[in-house]
Order: C-alpha cells, then structure tokens, then sequence
C-alpha cells in the first residue's frame, strides 16, 4: 500500500471529540474511560480551563478506532450517557468528513483564488460545494475548475428575493459551513441563525479602525502605522461576532494608499485561510463571544 492510501486508510479510523461543560473533577476521567472501554486510543488532547473552581471546561481530543466508519452512529450515542452525566455540550465527528462549503465572493479576488489554490493542492480537508456572488467578475477563476458559480444580484430592493435563494443553494448543495470571502453584503439574519458559528467572515482590522467607505485611504491619511485583519463568527451585530484569528503588519510614512491595499490584502487572505483551516479541523470551540482555538 503506498503512503497516501495508507494515510486515507488511517484518516477512516480516526475521530474528534469537542466538549464544553461546567468545569468539576472527573470529566478527564470520564471521557478517557469512556473512549478506552470503546476500543479507541486517544492521539491528541488539549484542555483549558477558564477557571478551575466553578470555571468553563474545554476539551478537544483526536482518537483512532478501527472501522470507526461502520461503528461512528453506534458510538456517538453510546456517549450521550457520560455527557449528560458531566453536564457537556459536546461535538464528535469523523477526520475523513469533508465539510461542504459554500464561498460568498463580491469582486475582489484574493481571498476566493487564495482558498481555491489551498483547495486545488489538498490543504483544505472540504469540498466546496459552490462559489455565490453578487457580480460576475470573479466566474472566470471558477468555473474552469468545475466549482458551480451562482450569480445572485442583491440589492436594497432585491435583498429578501436574493435572501430566498441564497438559502435554497445552501439547502440544496447541503452546504455545512459558509465562507465571506470579501462578500460586501450584510448577511441576514434568518442565515445568521441557521448557520449559527458556520458562518466565517474577513475584514480589516485597521488601529485604529477606519469604518466606511475606502478605508486604506482614510487610514493613509491618518498615517497609521499598523494594519491587519479578523476573522470571525459572523452574528446579528454586524462585525461583533466570536473571533477566530488576527493578524497584522506595520507599515510606514513610505506606504501610499495602493501599498495599504496590496499588504492588507495579503493579511487578509492569510488570517482567512487559518480560520478556515481550523474550523474544518475542529479545532475552534465559541463561548459567549469568545473562542477556545485549539491548534
């Protein structure tokens, strides 16, 4: 068996397990119990804590079982008995599911060619199920890759129209989590609540921050000397959602405005690709409007 086949044969054994719970002794134990009378072997296990007394506990573990495929359904019930015991909010899956996505592009490029690369040579453990956007601009990059490109206009007037479909492609490519690749429309909130934390988006994160239009010019003018990017959990509160990655630049008195962009741009793409990663590996646990990002 070559490398590679043996590597998907292993990704078929192995699972993650995500917990939240009131923190309280025994809940280690209890799950490492649990997955050892099961036949599984734990590879990896992060935890934290917020505090130990009457505090917030996370967990992440990464098992292999043999043919956890056929014995998945099986064992995510059987554990329903330990998480109700210790009081969890508990996610398990399998590492050879792919989560199907759905990319929300406007007309700005870099962030949708930077997943597409990542996609194309295997970096991103998903399937994008198609590409949604409110112009036409960016079909030509995707379509040559045999990804379904769907053009919605959307605007003040036909934003319930352009809501409907957006919801019936997401219904019917059986899309699991969404990606705001530079979409420059605000998301409404029948989407907002039934993709809760499924919904990722990127921006800038100029310091300080510059809202409106063209900001890397409002930011020239003021001569910043720092810029960056979030990327976060898109909720009701525009902006506001649980963050799951940052990251910024310096920049000088020599950046014109076109150099704000072209480094913006870069951070950009960069923080996006993380925050996707690690919510395809479930690796992100949101809390209130915080995450736990184990990675």
């Amino acid at each position: 068996m070559s490398d590679s086949s043996s590597e998907i044969a292993a990704l078929h054994n192995q699972g993650r397990l995500l917990i939240s719970c009131p923190d309280r002794p025994g809940i280690v134990k209890g799950v490492s119990q649990f997955l050892f009378e099961q036949g599984a072997n734990i590879v990896r296990s992060d935890q934290h804590t917020t505090d130990p007394e009457g505090g917030h506990f996370f967990m992440r573990i990464e098992f292999e079982r043999k043919d956890l495929d056929q014995q998945f359904t099986a064992l995510k019930e059987s554990f329903r008995q330990t998480a109700e015991t210790l009081d969890m909010v508990w996610q398990m899956s399998r590492s050879s599911h792919k989560k199907r996505l759905a990319i929300f592009v406007s007309k700005e490029d870099h962030c949708l060619n930077d997943l597409l690369w990542r996609w194309r040579v295997g970096e991103l453990n998903a399937e994008i199920a198609m590409v949604v956007s409110n112009h036409l601009d960016l079909k030509p990059w995707v379509t040559p890759m045999g990804i379904p490109f769907y053009h919605v206009p959307c605007t003040r007037e036909t934003r319930l129209e352009a809501e409907k479909t957006h919801l019936k492609l997401l219904a019917e490519g059986e899309v699991d989590t969404v990606i705001l690749a530079r979409y420059m429309q605000i998301i409404p909130s029948t989407m907002v609540e039934r993709y809760q934390n499924r919904i990722i988006n990127i921006h800038h994160s100029f310091l300080p921050a510059f809202v409106g239009a063209n900001p890397y010019k409002q930011a020239y003018e003021r001569g910043v000397k720092i810029i960056g990017a979030t990327a976060h959990y898109v909720t009701e509160e525009l902006d506001q959602g649980p963050i799951i990655e940052q990251n910024v630049e310096r920049v000088d008195h020599r950046c014109h405005v076109d150099d704000l962009r072209r480094i913006g741009r870069d951070v950009e793409r960069l923080v996006l690709a993380r925050a996707v990663q690690w919510h395809l590996n479930d690796e992100v646990l949101v809390h209130g409007n915080k995450t736990v990002v184990f990675r």
